[in-house]
């Protein structure tokens, strides 16, 4: 019986995430959609993110989050921003982190969520990893973002791990072939949203939502030849943060 309560109980909390989810997005969808039709109003876009949707699901669901900094992010300077990723969760704390807008790369398969992926696919620069040309065009916005100054959020292990015992998977070059090229900073962090709200539909808890922003990684001189170097330095910070 205590594990048909704590199912149900289970159940009804993720539907709420999810509720919480859509509901700031239909309550400001002819703002949201005039905000996403042009490049130039995005940063208004990702205010609105940021500071009322980020706010209403996480702390509608019980998450709070505490974010400490080894480095602080500059205003107006643009960076390559990456995190471990094992819960929808981290889309939300990343927009906490960094008050400077922020373009994600993420996976195409986001864009079939109800409400949310309609504004995902519009905002978003999506990837198929499995095809080549996917790939390549998701590269090619990428730079077109930074060249207007944004930053660009990359989650390097490609999606999340299959086997939950994983506590980083191997890295994926694309964050750090733009990062080199564009010379800026890669911002290494690792987030706990594996204990608060992982995908396996019964585990997780309400409380602490915490990233830790790492010292930032400095591509100023670097060249195409480093970037297994620069890949191999990332994760292993991040990795020995995880550990610990």
């Amino acid at each position: 019986m205590t594990t048909i309560i704590k199912a149900i109980i289970y159940t009804l909390w993720r539907v709420w995430f999810y509720i919480l989810v859509a509901v700031p997005i239909i309550l400001f969808f002819p703002i949201l959609l005039v905000l996403s039709s042009k490049e130039k109003w995005y940063p208004a876009f990702f205010w609105i993110a940021r500071n009322i949707w980020a706010n209403v699901v996480m702390y509608g669901a019980g998450f709070f989050p505490k974010i400490t900094y080894d480095e602080k992010i500059v205003k107006g300077k643009s960076y390559m921003l990456i995190a471990n990723h094992t819960s929808m969760l981290d889309i939300m704390l990343m927009l906490k982190v960094s008050r400077n807008p922020f373009v994600f790369v993420g996976k195409k398969e986001l864009t079939k969520l109800p409400v949310f992926g309609f504004f995902y696919k519009r905002v978003c620069i999506l990837v198929d990893r499995s095809n080549a040309n996917s790939r390549s065009a998701a590269y090619k916005k990428a730079k077109e973002r930074l060249n207007q100054g944004l930053s660009i959020c990359i989650f390097p292990e490609g999606g999340v791990p299959d086997d939950i015992s994983i506590v980083l998977d191997n890295f994926k070059d694309g964050a750090f072939r733009l990062s080199i090229e564009y010379q800026v900073p890669l911002v290494p962090m690792v987030f706990n949203n594996k204990k608060r709200f992982p995908y396996v539909f019964l585990k997780g808890t309400p409380g602490v939502s915490r990233a830790k922003v790492l010292p930032f990684i400095s591509t100023e001189g670097l060249d195409k030849t480093d970037k297994n170097q620069l890949k191999k330095q990332a994760y292993h910070t991040m990795l020995s943060h995880l550990e610990a």
